[in-house]
């Protein structure tokens, strides 16, 4: 067995390292803890993050995807895409059955996407748009028909963009009332069992799963321990077994992941591939100036922030479009820490000194810190601030309804600009309500040309030249401030095996984890 150090700035980044293993194991119970308890687990209706972990593993999409973002058999187990790139046809496992005993057939398939997620997924709508029509020519197969070529068509089919949801159980139903919400019926590796509120949710293997001898373990208990240091503590103890990526602050990380019999891998993230930034009202005040913005970005210590207040684990971020996803770019113009140059700026646009409100996110203490870096930051240049508190609901209202100056935040890119990215910047996406979409009220008519030619271009050459256009302008005008490209460890007991396989980690790991105890 081998034990990952991390060193204090956690430079190499958490790359598990194991000798080749032996066959996989049968049985055992995983503790797994799970920050914050999750609103809901019916995955087709609510998308949020520890929805989607616990879910994950409840339900299941047509593929699943490598840490290079390829395609893997999942509920189907082949396709084809014709030569014009508008037909996709997959041919599906045979013998799969609901949890209640019900057959998986394409018909569920078809329900799904054409009637189901059409009302309750806005992010799986939009792609949506560029299909024509979806059939089922018999019980094992479905074709997608596209009105045009979609690039990243074959990308939206993993388990929290595309669920598959039981067409006998919600046909016809009130599907947000629907009392099957409370526990939810997948094909995937595990069952739920229980769930009791505040505490814990249980799952249980998945007896009849089309797939011999898998799951390997017996069950599952998601721990909710509200407080990050009880996490730690729980983690210490032995009552934990796997803290996912963001389960405790960031300065635990080096101590905990030093610990005899403990490993750490930041693979797992890669369809997500989170970005942060800082939303900038570009509407009113002074950050509605691109030339401010650009000082923000030049007065910003990035690499302070990554190294000290995240403890290495990340990147500096060049603009829109994460180094880990699709059509990344770094022919833009470079921001480094540069306070004369943001003074400069400053001074060039008659800056008068009128106060910013910076509304950090309510996430725990590294994000606290992490307001007042950049606080200090922006008064070193002279520009004047003040960091606004909130909780959870205060900070999605407040940046819901554009009332701020600069705000954190982090979104997922989703292995592609057309599914991730273009969300943010498309003047289209402008709309109060909503603290995902385009917040800060950017439009350009270039911007959102070269993201409507690049999403439905099959040739990736073709993209590539579109995203990387895309991606020098919007540096350019700095609608937004990116700060990192966030690292999420996840960490875990040596003898768990097999945790970490795919692009999204935990969030469907379970099927191919098991425990050599």
């Amino acid at each position: 067995m081998k034990r990952l150090l991390i060193g204090a700035l956690g430079a190499a980044l958490l790359a598990s390292v194991s000798a080749v293993s032996a066959a996989p194991k049968s049985g055992g119970t995983i503790n797994v803890v799970i920050q914050p308890e999750p609103p809901s687990l019916m995955l087709g209706i609510t998308q949020n993050g520890p929805t989607q972990m616990v879910a994950g593993n409840i339900y299941e999409s047509l593929l699943r995807y490598d840490t290079d973002l390829n395609p893997q058999p999942s509920l189907a187990k082949s396709w084809e895409v014709s030569d014009d790139g508008l037909t996709y046809t997959f041919k599906l496992q045979e013998g799969v059955t609901w949890h209640d005993g019900a057959p998986f057939t394409s018909a569920d398939v078809v329900f799904t996407a054409d009637t189901f997620l059409r009302e309750t997924h806005p992010r799986f709508r939009v792609s949506l748009a560029h299909v024509e029509s979806i059939t089922a020519p018999d019980d094992h197969t479905v074709v997608f028909k596209l009105k045009n070529p979609f690039g990243p068509f074959l990308g939206i089919f993993e388990a929290g963009t595309m669920p598959m949801i039981p067409k006998h159980i919600y046909e016809g139903t009130d599907y947000a009332n629907n009392p099957m919400n409370a526990t939810p019926i997948g094909t995937g590796p595990f069952k739920f069992k229980e769930w009791e509120k505040g505490s814990y949710i249980h799952l249980v293997k998945n007896e009849d799963y089309y797939i011999e001898g898998q799951p390997y373990l017996d069950e599952i208990y998601w721990q909710v321990i509200p407080d990050a240091a009880s996490r730690a503590v729980a983690f210490e103890t032995g009552k934990i077994d796997v803290l996912p990526g963001g389960s405790v602050e960031n300065f635990d990380i080096p101590r905990l992941t030093a610990m005899d019999g403990v490993c750490a891998t930041d693979k797992g993230w890669e369809y997500f591939a989170p970005h942060a930034w800082l939303w900038l009202n570009n509407r009113e005040g002074p950050t509605s100036e691109v030339k401010f913005r650009q000082a923000i970005m030049y007065a910003m210590d990035r690499e302070f922030v990554r190294d000290v207040i995240w403890n290495g684990f990340g990147n500096v971020a060049t603009g829109p479009v994460s180094s880990k996803t699709r059509f990344y770019s770094d022919d833009v113009t470079q921001y480094n820490y540069d306070p004369d140059k943001a003074k400069a700026l400053l001074e060039e646009i008659g800056y008068d000194g009128t106060p910013v409100r910076i509304l950090p996110l309510p996430y725990g203490e590294t994000w606290q810190r992490w307001g007042e870096a950049v606080k200090q930051n922006l008064e070193e240049v002279g520009i004047n601030t003040e960091i606004v508190a909130t909780d959870v609901a205060g900070w999605n209202q407040k940046v819901s309804e554009w009332d701020y100056d600069l705000a954190f935040t982090y979104l997922y890119q989703y292995g592609d600009p057309a599914l991730g990215v273009a969300r943010t910047y498309l003047s289209s996406n402008i709309a109060k309500g909503s603290p995902w979409n385009n917040v800060q009220g950017y439009a350009n008519p270039k911007v959102d040309e070269l993201f409507a030619q690049a999403a439905v271009l099959a040739d990736e050459g073709e993209r590539q030249e579109l995203y990387t256009q895309v991606q020098q302008k919007l540096v350019d005008d700095v609608p937004v401030a990116w700060t990192l490209e966030l690292s999420f460890p996840t960490i875990y007991r040596c003898d768990v095996k097999d945790l970490v396989q795919t692009a999204i980690g935990v969030n469907d790991g379970f099927k191919d984890a098991w425990l050599d105890r």
